[in-house]
């Protein structure tokens, strides 16, 4: 009985369309931003290095290096602070969680990007 409650309440605050991004993949995540009586909305472009959760407390962090520094933002998948999710490039990855990357610099750094299928390939040139 409970269960079926909150699972009504979490599915009004759920969004409707996301994006399939997953580990590995660089995205940027267009966060709305309140300075006084106005907002904007900012990338933040960086690698997906994990998700957790399900539901409305499904989160991913992104990471990213500004000013040689390793800089990591966790997001709420749901938040209405999130406005979006672009994915620019997919990754090749073997591991559900890349927290090495913390330790890499340079080129190591990066990841190898995913093989996509012929049909996949024709529908992303037919896009640009």
């Amino acid at each position: 009985m409970m269960n079926a409650l909150i699972e009504k309440v979490e599915n009004t605050a759920k969004k409707k369309e996301l994006p399939k991004f997953s580990i590995g993949d660089t995205v940027s995540v267009q966060v709305r931003i309140v300075e006084g009586g106005k907002e904007r909305i900012q990338p933040f472009i960086g690698v997906v290095i994990g998700r957790r959760g399900r539901g409305t407390g499904e989160s991913f962090t992104v990471r990213r290096i500004v000013n040689n520094e390793g800089v990591e933002r966790i997001f709420p998948l749901h938040s209405p602070k999130v406005a979006g999710v672009e994915i620019i490039r997919s990754g090749h990855i073997r591991r559900a969680k890349l927290y090495y990357l913390r330790d890499r610099v340079g080129k190591a750094r990066r990841l190898r990007d995913r093989k996509r299928d012929a049909k996949q390939a024709v529908d992303a040139a037919v896009q640009q």
